[in-house]
């Protein structure tokens, strides 16, 4: 099949979360799989200014190549992408990402159409590509060139729809009659995810129980309806690990390689993070890591009632993220207090972020929902058995055998799980059986990227 993926952000090129990861890994898994991609994604600054081996097509398109052969288009507008920030500030979204996402929609169409890749499917990947499958039902619907391309939209995190004024509309290119409640209307105000899915030929999430979670009222964020309505069309597929970017036995940015086989090293990449960090160097220490956005749906609302509380306990933690500017000025104050035991990083750094994973003994992820979630795969991936809420893909992939889930969202429940890590910290030999089973789970991107060609055949169909 050829497949056309559309998103906002691609790793290497540019990345805020996990969205990134899923559109710069899964093309590549198709690829190996026999199947012919593109993706394209905006020129940011950061594209711009990386260190990226950047060619042109003869009409004068930006593109790069992962994988064998696959390209990496860029739409291209300096006044709309070339930013410091993708979506926003600490201070907010940029007013203009209307305007911004829909030109991104409409020169990703144009892009496909004029270096002649014609698609069987389009992958749309949240809200900022949610006019993509509009346009194909609407403006696009006599063009012969797309005649026969189906859509797919991926809901990465439902939390974020795309919600603009009403008087904006224009701004999308279509026409007004399409500002009605089946379509982009939500409580008066535009929804581009809203539209994504209303048009879309298949929907689907990032783990089976999200993909149930999001048509609850609690975890619908207001779609619930139109999921349940369209729930024969929504599926749910768990999001793969990329284990060559992924590998603690492979990993240049760690200061000892290790293995399950061998987790001898380990100890080093702990004392080499302790240092890094300012904290005092002891491996019978239990260390703590995170590596996260800042925000309430990761957690920080429940994390910051009691991390007072868990600072107090013998141990260390480290941080690692950037996001709201209420949890930099609590993080920093917690920090400011237990100096021995709080190291924090408001930044965001690849190679740190590798160093946090194979540094500490427990990944700490007490998300509120949590889509899918890469942190916890990476972690079991480096041995380093994470502590969870159950709830979306952390429920689908953490289990008492490999870690440390609490079921009520609550800071009662997690200080009792943080409690019940520290007891099994102590003893050594459960500790390394569950590191072992951490270690050896597979959560490659073959298994996920077969059933995402299943979802592209009943695309196809539809």
């Amino acid at each position: 099949m050829k497949l056309a993926f559309c998103a906002s952000e691609v790793f290497p090129f540019a990345k805020t979360g996990g969205l990134a990861d899923v559109a710069g890994a899964l093309p590549l898994a198709l690829e190996k799989l026999g199947q012919e991609v593109v993706v394209v994604m905006p020129f940011y600054k950061c594209v711009q200014d990386g260190k990226f081996d950047l060619q042109r097509t003869t009409g004068g398109i930006n593109y790069a190549r992962i994988g064998k052969n696959i390209k990496v288009y860029f739409v291209a507008n300096d006044a709309y992408f070339k930013r410091d920030w993708l979506y926003g500030t600490t201070h907010g979204d940029f007013p203009d990402n209307l305007d911004r996402f829909a030109y991104f929609c409409q020169q990703s169409l144009e892009i496909i159409k004029a270096v002649n890749f014609k698609p069987d499917i389009l992958h749309c990947h949240d809200w900022q590509t949610g006019l993509i499958p509009a346009y194909l039902k609407t403006k696009l619907a006599a063009d012969p060139f797309y005649k026969n391309t189906k859509s797919l939209i991926t809901i990465h995190n439902l939390g974020y729809q795309g919600l603009f004024e009403k008087g904006q509309f224009w701004m999308t290119g279509l026409e007004p009659k399409y500002f009605n409640p089946e379509s982009f209307e939500f409580y008066g105000k535009i929804n581009l995810l809203k539209g994504g899915i209303a048009f879309s030929d298949v929907i689907n999430t990032v783990s089976p129980t999200y993909s149930r979670e999001i048509q609850s009222k609690e975890l619908g964020f207001g779609l619930e309806g139109l999921l349940r309505k369209r729930r024969e069309d929504v599926f749910g597929i768990l999001n793969g690990l990329d284990y060559s970017v992924w590998d603690p036995a492979k990993d240049d940015f760690i200061a000892a390689k290790y293995s399950s086989g061998g987790l001898s090293a380990k100890a080093e990449d702990k004392a080499a993070l302790q240092k890094i960090s300012n904290l005092p160097v002891d491996k019978n220490i239990p260390l703590f890591g995170i590596v996260s956005r800042l925000a309430e749906q990761k957690g920080f609302d429940l994390l910051s009632s009691c991390l007072e509380e868990i600072c107090k306990n013998n141990l260390q933690l480290v941080i690692l993220g950037t996001g709201d500017l209420k949890y930099h000025k609590l993080l920093q104050q917690v920090a400011t207090k237990f100096t021995k035991n709080l190291a924090l990083f408001l930044k965001f750094d690849e190679s740190l972020a590798h160093k946090i994973y194979a540094g500490c003994d427990i990944f700490l992820m007490p998300s509120q929902y949590e889509p899918c979630g890469l942190g916890q795969l990476i972690s079991l991936k480096y041995g380093s058995l994470p502590l969870v809420f159950k709830t979306g893909g952390l429920a689908d992939t953490v289990n008492s055998d490999n870690g440390f889930v609490f079921t009520e969202y609550t800071p009662q429940a997690l200080l009792e799980s943080v409690d019940q890590a520290l007891k099994l910290f102590s003893q050594a030999d459960k500790w390394r059986l569950l590191q072992k089973n951490a270690m050896l789970a597979d959560f490659s991107w073959e298994a996920s990227a077969k059933g995402y060609i299943h979802l592209y055949e009943k695309a196809k169909k539809s």
